[in-house]
């Protein structure tokens, strides 16, 4: 299992949230063989075996996703000892995946947006940087992850463009747009200065400590001003990613270039936004057609 995640990390350059869990789940699934089969030896590992551990997930209200992502893990796992030639024959070749239903993404409306970004009123420190921030997030649909760990030097203001790191240590371009390019730099010049402590960090967005602000403050500081706005729905960062390809999408855009810009690998990942749309277009349908 080590010689697998090693191979994930130095071969795959996949993301360390992706290796802990692929390390989580082979844990769980290692240690049920063992309990319940005595088995140690991974050339005696059976579909039989496989079947055993996904049906216990399922008994004990694993979600379908969880599962999804669990048999991810347990037939890489299984194919690398192939490849390795440490085992003889694949025993998850015949299995297939926890079927998954995919929720269409939550989004807000133009207006909702407009009401959340106006929201951090004030020219303190903090409203400054948090107005930026989402103007930034709402402006390139960048993850969350990767907008707190965006430096000064990903910034190309002459260009009007980030650079994010995206899964996988993949690094892509994304245009920021003027609006947000402007409070981005605002901020910068003033707020930035004043939350500074001192030069040991070139994290664009600090918190009151001088620090890189952490996910959980930004998730925090997004909910007040949601509830600041007026927005009852629930709102989260990944809200702002689903309405900016949504919105792109409306006004016009082409799915690629949407695609280019979520750094989504696959475009079938990017696809589920133009479900949306057709969501959209049936409600307005039935709303207003004379025979909808």
């Amino acid at each position: 299992m080590d010689q697998f995640l090693n191979y994930l990390t130095v071969e795959k350059g996949l993301a360390l949230n992706t290796l802990a869990a692929y390390g989580r789940d082979l844990g769980s699934y290692t240690s049920y063989l063992d309990a319940q089969f005595k088995l140690t030896n991974p050339e005696e590992i059976s579909q039989t075996h496989i079947i055993d551990y996904l049906t216990f997930l399922r008994e004990n209200a694993v979600s379908a996703r969880s599962r999804a992502r669990a048999m991810s893990a347990i037939r890489g796992f299984h194919r690398f000892l192939m490849k390795e030639k440490l085992v003889s024959a694949d025993p998850t070749a015949l299995i297939e995946a926890p079927k998954i239903y995919q929720p269409l993404p939550k989004l807000l409306s133009q207006r909702e947006v407009d009401a959340l970004l106006a929201a951090p009123k004030g020219a303190s420190p903090a409203q400054q940087r948090d107005r930026a921030m989402l103007e930034v997030l709402y402006a390139t649909g960048m993850r969350v992850s990767e907008l707190v760990s965006l430096k000064l030097s990903d910034i190309k203001a002459e260009v009007g463009c980030l650079t994010a790191m995206g899964k996988g240590s993949k690094q892509r371009l994304i245009p920021l747009g003027e609006v947000a390019l402007e409070f981005l730099l605002d901020y910068l010049r003033d707020g930035r200065l004043i939350l500074k402590k001192d030069n040991s960090t070139d994290s664009v967005f600090l918190n009151h400590r001088g620090k890189t602000i952490s996910r959980q403050g930004l998730w925090k500081n997004l909910r007040a001003h949601a509830l600041k706005a007026g927005i009852t729905k629930p709102v989260y960062p990944h809200v702002l990613r689903h309405s900016f390809a949504t919105h792109l999408l409306e006004n016009g855009a082409d799915l690629r270039s949407v695609q280019t810009m979520l750094g989504h690998a696959d475009i079938s990942t990017t696809q589920i936004y133009t479900h949306v749309l057709q969501e959209r277009l049936k409600k307005v349908h039935t709303q207003f057609h004379p025979r909808g």
